[in-house]
């Protein structure tokens, strides 16, 4: 009978004693399924955890660990194929891996069939398993994704360290090959422009980071390194570097062009974004997409508030908690063709922010806005994240944040959304406040509301003010600019005046004159309360004169 050979590591094969398996069926294909697999045959949900991966070798006896994936290289003939699922039987194999296309017709046992896409080696899907197989080796299971990003997707966590830092990045390995790099990268000097897009840092500049024990120090120390520019007109721009480490062996490192030295904040999150590039770079994971769908699914249907908020709550691990939802999104983005890269690289570090306040933070672009749910009854304590997060990405992206209220339930959920978005809409239409919570701006939302019920019911303004208006028009005065800063001034004249940059004894006759033209009368509080209202949440387009 035919046998398998265990996939060793340094072959692009994993051996299924070491590897201290921690994948399921399941996990495998919904990480790998849309890009290199296919279920043909068989209950992928009928084996919980994976015991290893091996390839078949048509030479030798199998000898399989208990529930292990068979990778069925160069098997095309269908009685062989049915031999070998006979076999795998026997050996409680959890299934068989054939390259499409398969051929058709019924299975004569339980073990799953799956087919892998053409154009996809097998030295890659052994790779990838082997990435997912290996889960748990390094970092704890709750730092495996940024708070919701994409684990496994380097360029993803490269622009979410730049934005942390505010400046671009490189993700490298230890020979100074270009793994990931963020945004940004024009900022930088033309020694980075070379290293990006050569994909490796250049060699006199690498020689000389060698001669200068720049490496030595690097890979000595757990803590960022800072080096002053080396050549003048290829470096022009200091560097801040950090190893990224797996135990005591080293991966690689990140690499930062900075304008100077970075605050004791940043510093911190480029250390910690060392555990997570480490992870990253041990287990590779092809279902980035999938999962990054997946949180946006879960944290769209947890604020809908609907029948199946709970299960999404569950699933985020925010059931049975108080949440704040963050709502953040771009002010005045115009029509940037980086516009949607822009929001992504912002969703994803916001993600890997909240991810450093609370284990079970969730975080997802959900149309042009980032949401974050953020466990806790503290509304403060989530202003000030939010706070910290604009301080971080800095002022470039011209982000800002409503905050929503403390929600109990998933009724508290939606509401808290709601309150969050009516906050949001509010800082997007300026004013100079970057994070706000809708009671810090609950009169300026229901202005804007105001002005969208008279927009729908296409209101215009009328009797006193409607005359002004017109007035103003035919005349080429400015009644209705005196009438609103009088009204803004509370009535005070010498305040008024000097808003508008005029003496008081000509404010006093342009009041006197704009009270004969309107008729309104300045002494009645609830004419002055219209007047107010109209102002402020009617457009003067064709006014009703009534």
């Amino acid at each position: 009978m035919p046998r398998s050979f265990p996939v060793r590591a340094d072959e692009h094969r994993l051996d299924p004693v070491n590897l201290r398996p921690r994948a399921s069926l399941r996990r495998v294909l919904d990480d790998l399924g849309a890009t290199l697999l296919e279920v043909v045959h068989g209950d992928v949900d009928r084996v919980a955890e994976l015991g290893g991966v091996v390839i078949h070798d048509p030479l030798e006896e199998p000898v399989l660990p208990r529930n292990a994936l068979v990778l069925g290289v160069g098997l095309r003939d269908r009685a062989e194929i049915v031999a070998l699922l006979a076999a795998l039987a026997r050996h409680e194999a959890a299934a068989l891996v054939l390259r499409a296309p398969v051929p058709p017709g019924l299975w004569p046992s339980d073990v799953a069939v799956l087919a892998l896409t053409r154009g996809a080696s097998w030295a890659q899907l052994a790779a990838l398993l082997r990435s997912l197989m290996g889960e748990g080796d390094v970092g704890e299971v709750g730092g495996e994704t940024l708070g919701g990003m994409p684990s496994g997707d380097l360029f993803a966590l490269a622009n979410a360290i730049a934005a942390l830092l505010d400046a671009p990045v490189t993700i490298e390995d230890r020979s100074s090959r270009v793994l990931a790099f963020s945004g940004r990268q024009d900022e930088a000097d033309p020694s980075r422009v070379e290293t990006v897009l050569g994909r490796q840092v250049p060699e006199r500049y690498s020689r000389l980071l060698t001669e200068r024990g720049v490496f030595r120090e690097l890979y000595r120390s757990d803590r960022p390194v800072y080096i002053e520019p080396l050549l003048e007109g290829l470096v022009d721009l200091p560097r801040v570097a950090v190893a990224v480490r797996a135990g005591d062996e080293v991966l690689g490192s990140i690499w930062a062009a900075v304008r100077g030295p970075l605050s004791d904040e940043r510093t911190q999150a480029l250390c910690d974004a060392t555990k997570l590039v480490a992870l990253h770079m041990l287990r590779i994971r092809a279902g980035a997409d999938v999962a990054r769908r997946l949180r946006t699914d879960l944290v769209s249907t947890a604020l809908e508030g609907g029948a199946g908020a709970r299960e999404a709550l569950d699933r985020l691990g925010l059931a049975e908690q108080p949440v704040t939802v963050l709502a953040l999104t771009i002010v005045d983005p115009g029509a940037d063709a980086g516009l949607v890269t822009e929001r992504q690289r912002l969703s994803d570090a916001l993600a890997m922010h909240l991810s450093a306040v609370h284990p079970r933070c969730a975080a997802a672009l959900v149309g042009d806005v980032t949401y974050g749910l953020v466990p806790g009854r503290d509304v403060a304590a989530a202003v000030r994240v939010a706070g910290d997060f604009l301080d971080r990405v800095g002022d470039r992206s011209h982000a800002v944040v409503g905050v929503g209220t403390v929600a109990n339930d998933t009724v508290g959920l939606a509401e808290s959304r709601a309150s969050a978005d009516r906050a949001l809409r509010v800082l997007r239409a300026g004013g100079g406040r970057r994070v706000a919570r809708l009671e810090d701006v609950h009169t300026e939302a229901l202005v804007l509301e105001l002005r969208d019920l008279v927009a729908t019911r296409g209101d215009r303004p009328s009797g006193p003010v409607a005359r002004l208006f017109v007035y103003d028009d035919e005349h080429g005065t400015n009644l209705v600019t005196t009438l609103r800063a009088w009204l803004d001034a509370f009535g005070d004249v010498i305040a008024a005046a000097a808003a508008l940059y005029v003496h008081p004894n000509t404010f006093r006759y342009r009041l006197r004159r704009l009270a004969e033209v309107s008729g309104l009368d300045l002494t009645d509080p609830e004419a002055r309360f219209a007047a107010m209202v109209q102002l402020r949440v009617v457009s003067p387009a064709r006014p009703e004169l009534t």
